[in-house]
């Protein structure tokens, strides 16, 4: 009895130690630059102020892709998006660019900012980061 009593706090202390231990993982899902870009990061910045070590994935396609092209700026306030993309980086956000839609524009990996990775789908790459890996789902 003894040593079920040792297994047990054993255990129970092993799923604390993992459950304290458990980072929040996010998924930020842009598709319009125009209307959810700036908006997007600036909430992106807030999360990450408020829970900093919280794993944040920004997946981009149709002109979400837009966000993360060289020079792209806010249409009204004229801001970079650059520079602010930079800074998320720093902190440990990944933004990723769908090669599907580099296909259907036309587009060219070299028009893109250094800080973009890219992904085979982006609508495939949300779906598994949700369902494989427990990401959570933003739309800003």
């Amino acid at each position: 009895m003894q040593g079920f009593i040792k297994f047990t706090v054993a255990a129970l202390l092993g799923l604390s130690a993992t459950v304290a231990a458990a980072q929040d993982k996010v998924v930020y899902h842009i598709d319009q630059a125009a209307t959810q870009g700036l908006k997007g990061l600036r909430n992106i910045r807030n999360h990450l102020d408020t829970a900093p070590d919280t794993k944040i994935v920004v997946v981009t396609h149709a002109e979400g892709v837009d966000l993360l092209m060289e020079g792209a700026k806010e249409e009204k306030s004229k801001t970079e998006y650059a520079p602010l993309i930079s800074a998320l980086k720093a902190r440990g956000v990944r933004f990723e660019i769908c090669e599907i839609t580099l296909k259907n524009r036309n587009l060219k990996k070299d028009q893109f900012i250094l800080d973009a990775d890219y992904t085979p789908s982006g609508v495939v790459r949300i779906a598994q980061l949700q369902a494989r890996e427990n990401y959570a789902y933003i739309k800003p």
